[in-house]
């Protein structure tokens, strides 16, 4: 007598084969069409950074007006600003002016917007904006009684924990902390400097998976490079004076259930060319990472393990930023003084809503 499978079996088998089927296609289809050129959005005058998409699909990205280079004709300086592009008008305003100088943006399972605030007359804090109501409120202002150097870049992961680096790139105040350092905010908003070893960690990425917390060392050898002759955002290494960069690396930390980090490997040295600047993942949990590299500028997408799986030739990066919804495979990208977007055959990873 011949045996069938029960029908839940044959439906569990076909399943498999088709997410099997799927994932063989995924692999085997460009991250970034042959022709794929990054379409301009909007141009500023100074350093875009920080792009991010909230919740509804809108956009958010900083722009960091030097101080040393955004000034009017009786010397005023600029105080920053976070921009905000509408993909359904293609339309860009000021969202928030002075922006305390935000650098990274990312947003919350809740959809609260956190941002790092750096030095150069900015805030050197992070913060959260409930965008519902536009309120502010400071959710890192000190570590052990004393300022952050420069808030940096910005991870979340799926527990409600914020990842922050804080290096230090330009700005007169004092340097107040020991270390360049990468932080936790934890929910009941106590604060913990949990890496040490990143070099001048920037960069800062929680993977999908909540297993690894990937840092970017991008070590320019100066603190302060408005007050270096030559220096400025498009050309921050062209000095009077000789400079040492240091390590300039993309790093994978294991991330602990308790929110600890432990070096794990470098993925990639970029020696002796720059290191990289902001990255995301997508939902496979490869890496698109806005690499500065002098020979080679562009995104470049890395699988977990640091193999080159994608590049695309840009002006010299800062950040990149999934879309979401219908943009969901949209990557929006901050460079020089502009945002840009391209397609991509895959979904960028975002915190689960609550």
């Amino acid at each position: 007598m011949t045996m069938y499978p029960p029908a839940r079996v044959i439906a569990v088998a076909c399943l498999l084969a088709a997410m099997f089927s799927d994932d063989r296609l995924l692999a085997q289809e460009p991250i970034f069409p042959p022709d794929a050129r990054p379409e301009k959005l909007f141009e500023s005058h100074v350093l875009t950074e920080g792009v991010a998409v909230a919740p509804d699909g809108q956009v958010y990205f900083s722009e960091i007006t030097f101080s040393h280079k955004s000034r009017d004709a009786s010397g005023a300086i600029e105080a920053g600003h976070i921009w905000h592009f509408d993909p359904t008008t293609n339309k860009t305003t000021i969202f928030r002016s002075p922006s305390g100088m935000s650098n990274g943006i990312k947003f919350d399972a809740s959809g609260n917007m956190i941002v790092a605030e750096g030095a150069d007359f900015g805030g050197r804090r992070v913060t959260r904006t409930d965008m519902k109501t536009g309120k502010a409120y400071v959710i890192a202002g000190l570590y052990e009684g004393r300022p952050f150097n420069a808030p940096n870049d910005i991870t979340i992961d799926e527990r409600g924990r914020i990842y922050f680096s804080d290096p230090r790139y330009l700005g007169h105040e004092p340097i107040d902390q020991p270390v360049v350092g990468v932080y936790r905010i934890d929910p009941d908003g106590k604060i913990q400097r949990i890496i040490t070893d990143a070099g001048k960690a920037n960069g800062v990425c929680v993977s999908p998976d909540q297993k690894s917390l990937y840092v970017v060392s991008n070590d320019n050898g100066a603190t302060s490079i408005e007050r270096l002759a030559g220096g400025g955002a498009a050309n921050p290494s062209g000095v009077d004076v000789p400079l040492r960069k240091g390590h300039m690396l993309l790093m994978a930390y294991d991330l602990a259930p308790d929110g600890t980090a432990k070096f794990r490997k470098t993925l990639v040295d970029f020696a002796p060319f720059d290191g990289p600047d902001g990255l995301v993942c997508d939902r496979q949990g490869n890496l698109y990472v806005a690499v500065r590299a002098e020979n080679r500028p562009g995104i470049c997408v890395y699988s977990p393990d640091g193999k080159e799986l994608a590049y695309l030739k840009t002006e010299l990066p800062t950040n990149v930023g999934f879309g979401r919804g219908t943009d969901s495979k949209t990557l929006y990208i901050t460079a020089g003084s502009s945002l840009f977007r391209v397609r991509t055959s895959r979904e960028g990873y975002h915190l689960p809503a609550k």
